[in-house]
C-alpha cells in the first residue's frame, strides 16, 4: 500500500488564470531557519508529480546548516491537479503561466527553480518571458534539444505499456522497461519509484495523469527535426545553471549537454553515473552536488 504521510509538507491548492485547481506540496522549515535563502521551486516532468521531488525536498527544507523552504508543483493534469477539459491547454506556454501563478499564490517573488524533463523545458519558456523570478537553475536531464528517440520511447511505454494489478507488479513493470538504462538502482528504489507514479484506486496503481498527455505524443512526427530552444537557453546566461545528466540517457546526449556547456561557460554539469532519463535526484551523490550548488546561490 501507498505511503500516505503528509509529514514534512503543507498541502496548498490555487487556482490558474482560467479557473482550474493546481496542487503544490510547501516544505516550509520557518522564515527563521531559512531567513536570508531563497525557496526552491520543482518541476517534474511529462507525466510526473510532486512524490519525484519528496526525498530531496525533505534533505533540502531539514538540511541542518542551510535549510530552504521547498515547494514541489503538480502541472496541470498530473498528480493532485485537476484535469484540463481543453486537452490542447497541455502545452508548456499554458504551463509556464500556471508557474508563474503559483509563484504568486504562494508569495514567492524569485526562486532556485529545479526542472526534470518537461519542467526544464518549461523554465526555458520562463526565462525567455518572466527572468525575473529566476535566481539560478537546476535542469535534470533537459536542455534545448531533446532527442527523437529518447522521446519515441517514452511516447511507446506511456501508450503501449502494459497495466500493474498490484504494487508489485506497478515495480516490476518499471523495472522492465528502465532496468537497463538505471543499472545502479535496487529493487527498494523501483518499489518508491512505482508509489512515485501511480495514485493507489482501491488498492491497485493507477497511472496518475490525465491520459490525453500521453495520447498527445502519438501525433508527434519523430521523423521530421523536433523543434529546439536554443534561443531561450540563451536567456538562461544570466544565471547560475547547473545540469544533471543521466549517464545512459536517451533523452539528452551528451553532445547537446557539451554545446550547453560551451554556450553558458558558468554551467556545472554533473552525471548522474548509472541512471537513464531522468535520474532520481534523491540517490547516490546527486543530493551533495545540489547541496554545493544551493551554496553559492542566495
Amino acid at each position: 500500500m501507498p505511503d500516505t504521510d503528509t509529514s514534512g509538507f503543507q498541502e496548498r491548492f490555487y487556482t490558474s488564470s482560467d479557473g482550474l485547481t493546481l496542487y503544490a506540496r510547501d516544505y516550509r522549515p520557518g522564515e527563521t531557519a531559512t531567513a536570508g535563502r531563497l525557496p526552491v521551486i520543482c518541476l517534474p516532468g511529462l507525466t510526473r508529480n510532486t512524490r519525484d521531488f519528496h526525498p530531496l525536498a525533505l534533505l533540502l527544507s531539514r538540511d541542518m546548516t542551510a535549510p530552504r523552504r521547498v515547494i514541489a508543483l503538480d502541472s496541470r493534469g498530473r498528480g493532485n491537479s485537476a484535469w484540463d477539459e481543453n486537452k490542447a491547454n497541455y502545452n508548456l506556454a499554458v504551463e509556464a503561466g500556471d508557474v508563474v501563478t503559483a509563484c504568486a499564490a504562494l508569495g514567492v517573488e524569485r526562486a532556485i527553480f529545479i526542472g526534470t524533463s518537461r519542467g526544464g523545458l518549461i523554465l526555458h519558456l520562463i526565462a525567455a518571458t518572466r527572468p525575473d523570478f529566476l535566481e539560478a537553475v537546476i535542469l535534470n536531464d533537459i536542455g534545448p534539444v531533446v532527442e527523437a528517440e529518447g522521446l519515441a520511447r517514452i511516447r511507446d511505454y506511456l501508450n503501449n505499456g502494459r497495466k500493474p494489478e498490484d504494487w508489485t507488479t506497478a515495480a516490476d513493470i518499471l523495472k522492465e522497461n528502465h532496468g537497463a538504462s538505471f543499472t545502479v538502482l535496487e529493487e527498494e528504489d523501483w518499489r518508491e519509484m512505482a508509489l512515485a507514479l501511480y495514485r493507489d484506486v482501491g488498492g491497485r496503481p493507477v497511472a496518475d495523469f490525465d491520459p490525453a498527455i500521453a495520447e498527445a505524443l502519438k501525433s508527434v512526427d519523430l521523423s521530421q527535426p523536433l523543434p529546439d530552444l536554443w534561443a531561450q537557453f540563451e536567456r538562461l546566461n544570466r544565471f547560475p545553471l547547473m545540469l544533471i545528466r543521466g549517464e545512459n540517457s536517451s533523452l539528452l546526449s551528451k553532445q547537446i549537454a557539451d554545446e550547453m556547456a560551451r554556450r553558458h561557460p558558468r554551467l556545472i554539469l554533473h552525471a548522474a553515473e548509472g541512471q537513464g532519463h531522468a535520474p532520481l535526484l534523491h540517490h547516490s551523490d546527486i543530493p551533495t552536488a545540489i547541496r554545493a550548488f544551493l551554496a553559492s546561490c542566495r
